[in-house]
């Protein structure tokens, strides 16, 4: 490679002006592909906390300035309160994110409004399962760079385990809504997995060729088995026909800043889950 298409930036590495996803260097680039890592983000403040399923922005960052270039286009169809649109401001891209429930929907207008972007990070309120009318509606008509996103696990906000009791006891939220084209309240397993790959179906549509997704996510347990969700969610995404996408890789995020709880001491293995899956996938058209 020529010297000229090379800039060298110290500390961070060299950079290639060839470089086509982001911005950067083969360094950064090299330590981001490691298959596991770890990160332990910053306690939160403010109405953030109220999500019952919280997701940190500082690792959304890392997705988001792996994924794309400044300037991009992020998307996110389970906003909650406006994680991946705080990373997206943060790193100096563009965001659209939607939130069925109005009051996380509302903390996600508020923050982002408390940070005067100068990017497009736009906030919207409705149902991710008719994205695409909702971004018509609301004249977003660019197709998007990246889509990065943690959709509900099923249905394990349900489940009466000591977390959620410990935030029932805090006044918090143990579950999204009551809502019921929320994707966090279908009951049959397999009726889940396919609610959740239509909504992907529609993300595909809306993602350019070659554009990436990365769904954040975890196996459940639930009365006495092991459901694969991330599997399965891998699974499914990859089976939609013309809707296919490409199953590239996983990272694994170790969280070992958790509480280890005492599940079924003395009677049935029962693991303490430390651990998301980071499951990358990428939109291959072939002309």
């Amino acid at each position: 490679m020529k010297k000229k298409e090379i800039i060298d930036l110290g500390e961070r590495g060299k950079y290639s002006l060839k470089n086509k996803i982001n911005n950067l260097t083969g360094k950064e680039w090299i330590k981001f592909t490691k298959s596991w890592f770890i990160h332990r983000p910053p306690r939160r403040n403010g109405g953030e906390i109220l999500h019952p399923a919280k997701f940190p922005e500082t690792l959304v960052e890392d997705f988001i300035k792996f994924f794309t270039k400044e300037n991009d286009w992020v998307f996110e169809p389970f906003m909650g309160t406006g994680s991946t649109l705080i990373a997206a401001g943060n790193s100096n891209r563009n965001c659209v994110g939607i939130e069925l429930q109005k009051n996380y929907f509302k903390t996600s207008v508020i923050r982002v409004k408390e940070r005067k972007y100068k990017k497009k990070v736009i906030p919207l309120n409705g149902d991710s399962g008719k994205l695409r009318s909702l971004l018509s509606e609301n004249g977003i008509k660019n197709k998007f760079d990246y889509t990065i996103t943690s959709p509900p696990y099923w249905n394990q906000l349900e489940r009466n385990n000591l977390r959620q009791k410990v935030r029932d006891e805090l006044g918090l939220d143990t579950k999204y809504s009551s809502a019921k084209n929320d994707l966090g309240n279908i009951k049959n397993y397999e009726d889940f997995i396919e609610e959740q790959a239509k909504i992907f179906d529609q993300v595909y549509d809306v993602t350019k060729n070659l554009g990436y997704l990365t769904i954040i996510t975890n196996n459940v347990y639930f009365k006495g088995r092991l459901f694969p969700l991330a599997f399965d969610t891998a699974k499914s995404l990859t089976q939609r026909g013309e809707k296919s996408w490409v199953l590239k890789d996983e990272k694994i995020w170790l969280q070992d800043d958790k509480p280890l709880l005492a599940l079924g001491v003395n009677n049935a293995w029962v693991g303490n889950r430390h651990h998301q899956y980071c499951l990358i996938f990428r939109k291959e058209v072939n002309d």
